[in-house]
């Protein structure tokens, strides 16, 4: 039987006309590109479809997901990262005598014969998809120990070794050794990835040097480095972000890109002139976590029904609140991710763009050449645009260009510091923007904030007592069929009792009775008890539900929420 060509199964397997096939063949000609590549990049096919087509043609089987959980990790750690990530190809399983292998390219033959000898074995290709191959790759090797992260572990092992180091004063002309302060700034960065921090703070003081990471949301001393390193390790930072090292009298900004264990880690460097040196502060930002789904932000019940209905909705402005760190930008995100496809055009404005999410036009606004978050979202409305996210709405000029936006037929996603989805409204208000604008536009509000997992390796169970209950709005009959845990600590979660964070939420959904309510000029405690009345619930409210669920404790939602209790 004569094996069809990939232009006949696609033919037949999809919608393709002869005359897309034809333009493709012509492309493929004149860029000397493979014919999926060319179909792909007239928007005729997607990758999907070449790859099912491709399994077709060749025989072998195509999987759209990769279960990286089943990765047999004793053959990855044979197999090179480079070499994986170059030809787009990771091993999976043994079956029946043969190496199962994942690959992008099922044409590329010669990368077949180096596993075949690599592995001293026969191979079968299966097909997947590129992205989701470098996926698996990166999420696999991360879980193995290779060469690489095994030093920097054994770095990290020795970090109080390594600062010793210094102990001894060494003549300047003499010091040009400096690997010990390459080696703990490289220690530093991999402990911190290691022990999942958002922050590197290097502290300078009159007589001592701090370290300290936060680790959800709180600050840990980890190391007093000698004071005599102090502008060596400061200087290595600079260095490594790009920063001006002899410039130490005005506060600087910058970016530090590096791959820990296959994961993408953008580090965002700011110092600042103090008393006693220079101070900096590192965030980290790990692109592998921050697309998260919206049931696992903590979004629960009603709220998570609200959110969904709000986010596919065609117009109106959909504002997130709550203070620095408490997770607006990821909760902007997943809302995009959720509603993102080939039949929307989603753009943002953003200060600065912090992770990059396919198929959305994103921007980064640039104060010093007037690219402002208004600027940026006038031009965006020439842009044929149906979802626009801006980073924060600061000032009135953005706000009434975000309503207007909104009121010819735009979904507009922005955040405001506000304590309350309440308050967020006279925010606005205060701001200039005239109150029909507000009711008019805006369709839903979330306030939140983070608060720490129990960790689940140490929880102890316990009953709470009925005053410590009353305190976040419960009572002893709350708590039949539920189980209240209290943290303990142990080495999984660094002894602190807790792992992780999720997000409580308060949720306004604009009704006529708070509409209503805007027009009359009432105030934020008004339109937050019309919104009780209308079934909002209130983060200490929706706190104490993740308390109930057994997902936290009764003291972080106490310390979370507490200007509830003003």
């Amino acid at each position: 039987m004569e094996e069809k060509s990939l232009g006949a199964i696609l033919l037949e397997q999809t919608g393709l006309t002869e005359d897309q096939l034809q333009q493709g063949l012509v492309v493929q000609r004149e860029k000397g590109i493979k014919l999926g590549e060319a179909l792909i990049q007239l928007k005729y096919l997607r990758t999907e479809d070449i790859l099912k087509a491709l399994s077709i043609q060749l025989g072998f089987p195509y999987e759209s997901r990769i279960d990286v959980e089943s990765i047999d990790t004793a053959l990855v750690e044979k197999l090179p990262i480079n070499f994986a990530k170059d030809n787009e190809i990771l091993p999976l399983r043994k079956e029946n005598g043969s190496i199962i292998i994942a690959m992008a390219d099922p044409t590329n033959f010669y990368a077949l014969d180096d596993l075949r000898l690599l592995f001293n074995s026969d191979v079968k290709p299966i097909i997947a998809g590129s992205y989701e191959i470098v996926n698996a790759i990166n999420a696999v090797y991360n879980k193995t120990t290779d060469k690489g992260e095994q030093a920097m572990s054994d770095l990290d092992e020795k970090m109080e070794e390594i600062a010793q180091d210094f102990d001894e004063p060494v003549d300047l002309l003499d010091a040009s050794d400096e690997a010990p302060i390459i080696r703990l700034v490289n220690s530093l960065m991999f402990r911190a990835v290691k022990q999942k921090a958002s922050d590197i703070h290097i502290e300078p003081f009159e007589k001592d040097l701090v370290v300290r990471f936060r680790i959800d949301g709180v600050l840990y001393d980890v190391m007093h480095p000698p004071k005599r390193a102090q502008n060596s390790i400061i200087s290595r930072v600079k260095i490594m972000a790009g920063l001006n090292i002899a410039e130490k009298r005005i506060p600087q900004d910058g970016r530090i890109r590096i791959k820990i264990a296959g994961k993408d880690i953008d580090i965002r460097v700011s110092t600042i002139p103090t008393a006693f040196g220079e101070s900096i502060v590192m965030r980290l930002l790990d692109k592998s976590t921050v697309l998260l789904s919206i049931e696992t932000l903590g979004f629960i019940g009603k709220n998570l029904e609200y959110v969904h209905s709000v986010i596919h909705r065609p117009n109106g402005i959909i504002l997130v609140t709550g203070p620095t760190g408490s997770g607006k930008s990821t909760t902007l995100y997943s809302c995009l991710s959720k509603i993102n496809s080939p039949e929307l055009k989603i753009i943002t404005v953003e200060d600065p763009v912090e992770y990059q999410l396919p198929g959305i036009n994103q921007m980064q606004v640039n104060p010093k050449i007037d690219l402002t978050f208004a600027t940026g979202l006038r031009a965006f409305l020439r842009q044929d645009p149906d979802v626009i996210m801006v980073g924060e709405v600061r000032d009135r000029e953005t706000a009434e260009v975000a309503i207007q936006a909104s009121l010819t037929g735009h979904l507009v996603m922005s955040t405001l510091h506000t304590n309350d989805a309440s308050a967020s409204i006279t925010r606005l208000l205060d701001m200039g923007v005239e109150p029909f604008l507000v009711s008019s536009s805006v369709i839903c509000i979330v306030a939140q904030r983070l608060i720490r997992s129990v960790c689940k390796d140490c929880a102890r169970k316990y009953t709470p007592e009925e005053v410590e209950l009353k305190r976040i709005g419960l009572t002893s009959a709350d708590l039949k069929g539920r189980q209240i845990y209290r943290p303990v600590g142990c080495p999984n979660c660094l002894e602190t009792g807790y792992s992780g964070r999720t997000g409580i939420h308060e949720v306004l959904v604009m009704t006529d009775a708070i509409r209503s309510e805007i027009m009359k000029g009432s105030d934020a405690s008004t339109i937050k008890k019309v919104s009780q009345a209308e079934g909002m619930k209130t983060l200490r409210e929706d706190g104490a539900q993740k308390v109930l669920m057994g997902w936290t404790t009764v003291e972080e939602i106490i310390f979370a929420t507490q200007e509830d209790t003003n």
